[in-house]
């Protein structure tokens, strides 16, 4: 199983696995580092920045983990919505 997986279903991106857990736990520590690092750098610390770069870094983690995960749920959710659309539609003009 690779960390950057890049195909997933609905129905394998519906179930909570490692990738979520590894989301989570990135955004969490890019949000700790962004804070930091912003309070380092205003102070004009070296480790402030080196705690800003250290976030982008997380921040750019966490998106390459979930992305595909999402871009899956949302093309399903597209195709569901369509088809309730096209029922709504068929239904206001009493077509059945």
């Amino acid at each position: 199983m690779s960390l950057f997986k890049k195909t997933w279903t609905a129905v394998e991106a519906d179930r909570w696995t490692v990738h979520d857990l590894l989301a989570c736990l990135f955004g969490v520590l890019a949000f700790v580092l962004v804070t930091l690092g912003v309070a380092g750098s205003l102070l004009l610390q070296t480790w402030g920045f080196v705690a800003l770069g250290l976030a982008v870094l997380f921040t750019w983690l966490t998106f390459k983990v979930i992305d595909p995960k999402l871009r899956a749920l949302s093309q399903s959710f597209e195709k569901k919505q369509a088809g309730f659309l096209d029922s709504v539609e068929r239904h206001n003009r009493w077509e059945g």
